[in-house]
């Protein structure tokens, strides 16, 4: 009975795996070029949102555009009976923070959650950044439109919570708008430290800066490709994880790049048109994101946005010169391509949210020996659990074993030395969690 039980549930478990699901594909055609260019065009329209520009005018500055934020979820929520908790988080930034704070100012987030039915606590989040700024970043009177960077983030992420507040998640999902990113990343960090005084236990944020260029400075013209951030390992790591590494790897394995990972697999699975690229690094060379406030405090994050720039159209002064015309206006953003960014981070997040938490105090044993063991401990609402393993070289995990309801296995005939390994948990409808990569070492 036991055996026919275990081949039953196996069989299930394939059958459904062979299948794609279908709302994820209901979610994609969903998304609308046509509103996020309604929602770019308004925010454009705002003048200037520098985080330190007006906050009493209903027509123009950072104000103004927040409180139309902050309507537009209202709006989605009366629409999904009230299915979003919809608030502003702010902190007092002080003259003198640094040399772009020129006069105290509140930093103002909106934050709009969608509660998970099964894990309310747990939280998957998208986050696009309100603020704009010319080429002088303490310059905040001038017009400074950020049709791209950053309006076309944020409109994604109020185009997110339309299209999934119509869905219900086991896990909780966060649409939020973040200020300060130009003024020096004051927005992640606040909204971080309220996650960590809340004791929100974050899957992770995946910041969307700058999501609607497709033609490159260099003359690359694009709609397919676009960049995925992500720091190897957290910056929280230990002396004493820092010295296993070298033994063991897992030096591009951190919880930043699994997150990477998962929204590169899920891209490829339900929609292969699309080009996205691991880039194995923070952020840009030499520059940030507000993802990295919630690395820095220990939580996974990374960063969505176009492959190609343009540099004519960041942080401008509105010009032309030598025949080249200068500034981040509407007339450089494709909406068909934002749309297109959107949808991904939103097939992401509903992939995320239906997914059972990972496995913990997950071990691999098996040195000097011909096979791989691993052991772990279970998660809640998991049917079964996937060992992952690549090339010691792969960016992706290329391979992978289904093993059941179980918290121990051995990979007969794989040599531990020559991979990487994982696992990860999934849950009833084939929805997987992140894979979470060994962080103990056993032998028996």
């Amino acid at each position: 009975m036991k055996l026919q039980c275990s081949f039953l549930l196996l069989f299930s478990f394939l059958i459904l795996q062979a299948q794609d699901d279908p709302k994820m594909y209901d979610i994609i055609d969903a998304v609308s070029a046509e509103r996020l260019e309604a929602d770019i065009t308004t925010l454009a329209n705002f003048g200037t949102r520098h985080t330190l520009s007006d906050t009493v005018s209903t027509t123009r500055g950072i104000g103004a555009a927040r409180r139309w934020i902050k309507s537009e979820y209202d709006k989605i929520s009366s629409e999904c009976a009230n299915c979003l908790e919809v608030f502003f988080q702010k902190d007092l930034v002080e003259q003198g923070a640094n040399n772009r704070i020129v006069k105290d100012v509140w930093v103002v987030n909106i934050v709009a959650i969608q509660r998970g039915t099964k894990f309310p606590n747990r939280f998957i989040i998208m986050s696009g950044d309100i603020d704009s700024r010319v080429s002088d970043p303490t310059d905040y009177t001038s017009d400074s439109p950020g049709a791209n960077d950053n309006a076309s983030g944020m409109a994604g992420a109020i185009e997110a919570a339309r299209v999934l507040s119509k869905h219900q998640f086991e896990n909780s999902i966060i649409y939020v708008g973040l200020s300060g990113e130009e003024q020096g990343l004051f927005g992640g960090k606040g909204l971080a430290a309220y996650a960590k005084e809340q004791g929100w236990e974050i899957i992770g944020i995946l910041n969307n800066d700058m999501i609607g260029n497709i033609t490159g400075v260099d003359g690359v013209v694009s709609n397919r490709d676009f960049r995925i951030f992500s720091e190897p390992v957290p910056p929280t790591e230990t002396e004493r994880q820092r010295n296993r590494r070298r033994f063991y790897g897992g030096e591009v394995d951190g919880i930043s790049r699994q997150l990477a990972r998962y929204v590169h697999k899920t891209t490829k699975k339900y929609m292969p048109e699309m080009n996205p690229m691991l880039i194995y690094r923070l952020d840009r060379f030499g520059r940030g994101g507000h993802h990295r406030p919630f690395n820095d405090a220990g939580f996974a994050g990374i960063r969505i946005m176009e492959a190609h720039e343009n540099y004519t159209q960041q942080h401008q002064d509105i010009r032309e010169e030598d025949g080249i015309a200068y500034g981040d206006v509407l007339e450089h953003v494709n909406f068909d391509y934002a749309a297109k960014l959107t949808a991904v981070n939103a097939i992401s997040l509903a992939s995320l949210a239906s997914a059972p938490p990972p496995p913990t105090e997950v071990e691999i044993g098996g040195i000097v020996e011909p096979s791989a063991k691993f052991r772990w401990k279970k998660a809640e609402g998991a049917v079964g659990y996937k060992i992952y393993w690549r090339d010691t070289t792969s960016p992706t995990w290329d391979n992978s074993k289904w093993v059941g309801d179980a918290d121990a296995y051995t990979l007969d005939g794989i040599v531990i030395d020559n991979y990487f390994f994982g696992i990860a948990s999934v849950g009833a409808d084939g929805h997987e969690s992140t894979v979470v990569f060994p962080s103990g070492i056993f032998r028996n």
